[in-house]
């Protein structure tokens, strides 16, 4: 190559060097965008961080970012998540990283990243929302609201072909009959704050037990007495749920309740949700079964679950009960906690990177069936046929 441009004409080897200069320049600025920051980058909470990068001008939230949606009167978004939230992090590399996407959101919108473990006051608020809005919630959660931070829209999870549609929808509908928007907000905002009314009863209650019962009569058609938990293919532990069916069914002596509780107990203790190596229970479970989690573990699920194990062995005396509790606290102790300051850390991410070093949720704990062959060499056989392992 350095032959052919030293015998280049003099006006040709100009033109080499032109064109080599602006070849140069494409690819540091291509390489740039990756350098890209935000104003995130100045905050000191993991989740915030991890998104500082993003093309989308993400502001933290605070009074600055709030008069500034004001005083250009943008529509905000307010989109909030933590650190270990998968469905986060898969929104992230979908939308936020699109340059098309953020291009639209940047022009159009105040956009606002809010860590939920930071500000659970503001999650709180949305949350609210989006569960009058929709009948449920979640994270990442994602609100649309105007500049003075009224919700108009919600949601969780959005692909990049919903959420583009979304914002797009939004916007123009904000142009054309920004009226209806505004009497839509300042419905919802009502409904928020009637909902988080306290009511001061000043008359006398009459306590009974016959509303307790109704309502556990009310409750039993959806519970799964088979595979325990609630009915759906989606699985949460809901250890406060479990725990107050336990205490009732121990004070009325229903022995159709504590069954279910304690089989619901037997069968995530047994399940995939529950880490037989490490200790401790993931999330929730993909599956009815409790077979296949969502591999992100939370320290105030443990901590509960821990609760309601170790008063199902008062109880039940099942030995079963003792041993996952003290696996869930060694694994507390081993893993979410500083061992420098006894602070404890509040998630373990899904995500981890795989064989070929890309991040993939669950790459850390599940196993193929040649790298168990490799690690139990004596007894394969016998484990295999033990944990039914297929040939993955």
């Amino acid at each position: 190559m350095l032959y052919n441009v030293i015998v280049f004409k003099k006006k040709q080897l100009i033109l080499f060097k032109v064109y080599f200069s602006l070849v140069t320049f494409i690819i540091l600025s291509c390489n740039n965008t990756n350098n890209f920051k935000n104003e995130l980058s100045n905050e000191s909470s993991e989740y915030l961080l991890q998104h500082a990068n993003n093309p989308v001008a993400w502001k933290a939230w605070n009074d600055r970012s709030l008069k500034l949606a004001k005083d250009q009167n943008k529509l905000m978004i307010i989109s909030i998540g933590y650190s270990a939230c998968h469905w986060c992090h898969v929104m992230e590399k979908e939308s936020f990283e699109n340059d098309s996407i953020a291009k639209f959101m940047n022009e159009n919108f105040i956009n606002i990243k809010v860590d939920r473990e930071e500000r659970p006051d503001v999650n709180n608020i949305y949350l609210s929302a989006v569960q009058l809005m929709t009948g449920k919630g979640g994270w990442p959660l994602n609100c649309i609201t105007l500049p003075d931070g009224k919700p108009i829209f919600g949601g969780t999870y959005f692909s990049k072909k919903q959420w583009k549609k979304i914002l797009e929808d939004i916007v123009s509908l904000y142009k054309k009959n920004p009226v209806k928007v505004l009497d839509y907000a300042d419905k919802l905002t009502e409904g928020i704050k009637n909902s988080q009314l306290i009511e001061l009863k000043e008359n006398k209650v009459n306590f009974t037990n016959s509303k307790i019962n109704e309502a556990i009569t009310n409750w039993k058609p959806q519970m799964d007495t088979i595979y325990g938990g609630l009915k759906g293919n989606i699985k949460f532990p809901m250890p406060n749920t479990l725990d107050f069916l336990l205490r009732y069914s121990f004070q009325f002596n229903d022995k159709e309740v504590m069954e279910y509780v304690t089989n619901s107990l037997k069968k995530m203790g047994n399940g995939g949700i529950f880490d037989h190596v490490n200790g401790g229970f993931s999330r929730y479970s993909t599956d009815k079964k409790w077979h296949i989690p969502h591999f992100e573990k939370m320290l105030y699920d443990n901590a509960q679950l821990v609760s309601i194990y170790s008063k199902a062995y008062q109880y039940k005396r099942d030995i079963h009960f003792k041993n996952i509790v003290e696996e869930t606290l060694f694994f507390i102790d081993n893993e979410l906690t500083n061992k420098k300051n006894g602070t404890y850390y509040s998630t373990i991410d899904a995500d981890s990177k795989n064989e070929k070093n890309k991040t993939e949720e669950g790459a850390y704990y599940y196993w193929k069936e040649k790298e168990l062959q490799i690690v139990i060499t004596n007894s394969y056989n016998l484990f295999k046929d033990y944990y039914s392992i297929n040939n993955l």
